[in-house]
């Protein structure tokens, strides 16, 4: 009996030392074709490079930034979408060191930008646009994509009404794509009819446990992954960083490269 229970508190202690000093570092790309209804023809095989939660900080592995931006890189994607967190605690000290090492990502239509409930949203925005990356607050871009009219918009993390994502895309035109950190933005996206919402924020659950699953996924419509609500389609990020405890278990970092399919 004492054996059996030393044998676990043993796994246990593994376990959790893994999850903090070999897991958050494992990074990955994901690739996934995405179905979106009533996407245009034209923009059918259109690659987006995805990143969110990065928490850039103390806490975060040396020389992950880095990896980050050239594994989104490497991919060679047409636009990358961050959608939020870049630091914790709304550490305005980590700001511009983030922005310098995303100023690298190029991308034939940019990149743009949402923000999370972690970010100081001034020094955020003033720090990004400086380096070309577009910072979207309740608000859009118009962009053309192989001649098709597409918008980008972006939402703050305390806007949470169907309203709130019509004002953003106000005045807009063409294929609409909501960044909203938060993915429980899915049921206001698909009330206005929103195609396309991608997300992060759940870091997939960070903690994911065999045959039960995130439990952090009680909170959310989807806590990684692709999911459908009516005609709209959302994929959230399982994230790069960690928060409130370093840890991830059977949930590693990740960046998203995601090809856009009729469906």
């Amino acid at each position: 009996m004492l054996g059996a229970v030393a044998a676990g508190g043993a796994a246990a202690i593994g376990a959790g030392l893994y999850g903090v000093v070999v897991e958050p570092r494992r990074l990955g790309i994901t690739r996934a074709t995405l179905p979106v209804a009533g996407l245009p023809p034209a923009l059918a095989g259109l690659r987006i490079g995805l990143a969110s939660d990065l928490h850039h900080g103390a806490s975060a592995p040396a020389g992950m930034l880095q990896a980050v931006t050239a594994a989104l890189q490497s991919e060679a994607p047409d636009l990358f979408i961050l959608a939020g967190d870049y630091v914790t605690w709304s550490d305005k000290q980590s700001v511009p060191p983030c922005a310098s090492a995303l100023e690298t990502l190029r991308a034939p239509h940019g990149t743009f930008a949402a923000l999370g409930n972690h970010d100081p949203e001034p020094t955020v925005k003033t720090e990004f646009e400086a380096r070309g990356i577009r910072v979207l607050r309740d608000e859009h871009e118009d962009i053309d994509v192989r001649g098709e009219p597409v918008a980008v918009a972006g939402l703050k993390y305390w806007s949470r009404k169907a309203a709130d994502v019509q004002r953003a895309f106000r005045g807009s035109r063409g294929f609409a794509i909501l960044i909203a950190h938060d993915p429980r933005r899915l049921a206001q996206a698909a009330e206005v009819g929103v195609p396309l919402v991608l997300s992060g924020h759940t870091h997939g659950g960070q903690v994911v446990l065999p045959g039960l699953g995130a439990p952090a996924a009680a909170r959310f419509p989807v806590v990684h992954g692709p999911a459908r609500r009516g005609g709209t389609t959302i994929f959230v990020s399982r994230g790069v960083g960690t928060v409130v405890l370093p840890i991830r278990i059977n949930c590693a970092p990740e960046v998203v490269i995601l090809t856009l399919a009729r469906g």
